[in-house]
């Protein structure tokens, strides 16, 4: 590990603690502890599963026949958690926060950002009591699986087609905001409306998210683009490594 790599380290771990030592109890990280009636939340862990497994196999290939990226691996896992505990409070019993998935999916890929998300999510749950080991199942769907599914179809449909900052902006903006949309209709399907029904009630949830949500996912997107460019001048040979960039 060279000095510049150190700095970067030093930087993604000094971010972490001062998140957990500055967290104050407050509203849960998109659906709170037992907010979900327990068949929902049962079945979100279930449709969640098969990403973890195939996450968790693609990470243990990537450390051994890539060791030099756990650096990077470490990097977008601190990325995430610090992005997402930062949060303004919406819907009774939810949040909105950037998600900081991403970046993490850029390099990676949507499988191995199902991990880390839901490492992120878990350690939230524990540390922070932000979000909750019931609805894990649910909120790992919705910010490690959905987001990153979007951020790498934009990723991948864009990469040749468009300016790199605009497809890593892109990618991040719109897996933040598919995030909420998920999480709306997580929210509708088991709280459907009185007289709208799941839609009445999707409806309801994704207008109040989009009140912060919006610039959140704007600003998500800025600073995305601002850590891609900096990786892009201080782990060059780690991202060709990695096959996000191309060429010589």
């Amino acid at each position: 590990m060279n000095e510049r790599q150190k700095r970067w380290l030093l930087v993604a771990v000094a971010a972490a603690v001062l998140v957990i030592v500055e967290a104050r109890p407050a509203y849960a990280m998109h659906i709170m502890e037992g907010f979900l009636p327990p068949l929902w939340a049962a079945f979100w862990f279930i449709v969640t599963l098969p990403f973890w497994v195939l996450g968790l196999r693609q990470i243990n290939r990537l450390i051994v026949e890539k060791p030099e990226t756990r650096l990077l691996l470490g990097l977008a896992g601190a990325f995430t958690f610090v992005l997402s505990a930062l949060k303004i409070p919406s819907v009774t019993g939810s949040s909105s926060h950037p998600t900081g998935t991403g970046l993490g999916t850029i390099l990676f890929g949507p499988m191995v950002m199902s991990v880390l998300g839901t490492i992120v999510l878990l350690f939230q749950a524990l540390l922070l009591a932000h979000g909750g080991l019931t609805t894990l199942g649910a909120n790992a769907f919705s910010m490690a699986v959905a987001g990153p599914l979007v951020a790498w179809a934009i990723w991948k449909g864009l990469q040749d087609r468009a300016p790199l900052w605009l497809t890593v902006f892109l990618a991040a903006a719109l897996a933040n905001l598919s995030t909420y949309v998920v999480t709306s209709a997580q929210l509708a399907l088991a709280y459907p409306d009185a007289s709208g029904g799941f839609m009445g009630s999707f409806v309801k949830f994704g207008t109040i998210f989009a009140v912060t949500q919006v610039p959140l996912a704007i600003s998500e997107g800025i600073l995305t683009v601002l850590i891609f460019n900096a990786l892009h001048s201080n782990a060059e040979a780690e991202l060709r490594t990695l096959g996000v960039l191309k060429g010589a």
